[in-house]
C-alpha cells in the first residue's frame, strides 16, 4: 500500500509562511551550473527543494534571489556532490522537516557535512518508498530505486519525483540510466508515467540516461535540461535527438538560465526562460507558448 504523509498536517502553520501566488504552483529548475536543482512550491506556501547543484555559495543566493522563507522538504535524488552541495546551506538556513533520500551513504566530505547539517538541525530522515507527498495541495509521488539495482552505483539508485497538480504532470529522475528506467517501466504502467508536461531530462542529457522505451511512456511536452560547462559533452546529440523526435520543447539551463513553470488550479501552465525561448520542434505539442522573460 502506498504511504502517503501529509506536509499540511504535520509542518503546522509555520511551514506555510513562504510566499506564494494564490492558487498557483511554482516549479523553478534552477540555474546551477552543471548540477541539478528544482525549487517546488505549492499554492499554500510549502516548499520542496529537489538536489541543489554543486555550490553552496550559488544554493544560498539563488534562496535569497526567489526569497525563500521556508523549506518543508529537501530532496537528494542521489549522493554526488553536484545534487547535494547545495542541499549543505539549504538546511541550514531552513531546517526542513524532512530530508529524502535513497538511503545509500557516499563516502565523500560533502555527503559527511550534508548528514551533520541534517543533524544538526533536527531534520528528519525519509527514505525513498513508494509513497505519496502531500505538499499542501500539490500531490507529489516518489518513485524510488527499482528493486536490485546495484548498491555501489548513485545513479542508478536515483530517486525520481512525479508532480501533480489539477491534469498537469512533472517528472524529475536525477541521474538514473538504462537500467532504472527499464526497472521503472517494470514498476509503473507506462499509461501511468505520461504524458508529462515537463520533464527534467536524466542525468543532464547523458548518452546513457533517457531511451527510446522509457520516453515512449513518458512522452513528455516539454524537456528541461539542467546543464553547464562541463567536459563529459552534456547534453549529447544523441539525447537531444530523442528529445526532438518526441517533438518536445527543449530548454537548457546553460542557454537559457532559470526555467520557471507557473501551473494554475485545473492544469493550465505557462513556461518562462530568464534568457530566449527554449528550442521548440515543428511537431511540438501547441499548449505552452514560452514567454521570454522582459530585458
Amino acid at each position: 500500500m502506498r504511504r502517503v504523509l501529509m506536509l499540511a498536517a504535520l509542518l503546522g502553520g509555520g511551514a506555510i509562511a513562504q510566499t506564494a501566488l494564490p492558487g498557483v504552483l511554482t516549479i523553478r529548475f534552477l540555474d546551477v551550473g552543471q548540477g541539478d536543482a528544482v525549487l517546488i512550491t505549492a499554492p499554500e506556501g510549502q516548499s520542496l527543494l529537489y538536489d541543489g547543484g554543486r555550490s553552496e555559495k550559488r544554493m544560498t543566493q539563488l534562496l535569497t534571489q526567489y526569497g525563500v522563507k521556508s523549506l518543508a522538504v529537501v530532496a537528494a535524488s542521489h549522493a554526488d556532490a553536484d545534487h547535494i552541495t547545495g542541499l549543505i546551506p539549504a538546511v541550514q538556513m531552513f531546517k526542513p522537516r524532512f530530508f529524502l533520500n535513497n538511503g545509500i551513504a557516499a563516502t565523500t566530505q560533502t555527503f559527511g557535512k550534508l548528514t551533520a547539517a541534517v543533524q544538526a538541525a533536527g531534520t528528519q530522515g525519509l527514505l525513498a518508498k513508494d509513497q505519496v507527498i502531500n505538499l499542501g495541495s500539490v500531490k507529489v509521488t516518489v518513485l524510488p530505486p527499482p528493486p536490485n539495482m546495484p548498491r555501489g552505483d548513485q545513479n542508478l539508485n536515483s530517486v525520481g519525483l512525479l508532480i501533480e497538480y489539477g491534469a498537469f504532470r512533472a517528472l524529475m529522475t536525477g541521474d538514473g540510466e538504462t537500467a532504472e528506467t527499464q526497472g521503472w517501466l517494470r514498476a509503473y504502467l507506462a499509461s501511468k508515467l505520461g504524458p508529462i508536461d515537463v520533464y527534467k531530462s536524466i542525468h543532464h542529457g547523458a548518452k546513457n540516461g533517457d531511451n527510446p522505451a522509457w520516453l515512449k511512456a513518458v512522452r513528455p511536452s516539454n524537456v528541461v535540461i539542467s546543464v553547464g560547462p562541463n567536459n563529459y559533452g552534456h547534453p549529447t546529440s544523441e539525447a537531444l535527438a530523442l528529445y526532438k523526435g518526441m517533438g518536445a520543447a527543449i530548454y537548457r539551463t546553460d542557454l537559457n538560465g532559470a526555467v520557471t513553470i507557473t501551473v494554475q488550479p485545473g492544469g493550465k501552465y505557462s513556461l518562462m526562460a530568464e534568457k530566449g525561448t527554449g528550442t521548440t520542434p515543428q511537431a511540438a505539442p501547441p499548449r505552452v507558448t514560452p514567454q521570454p522573460v522582459p530585458r
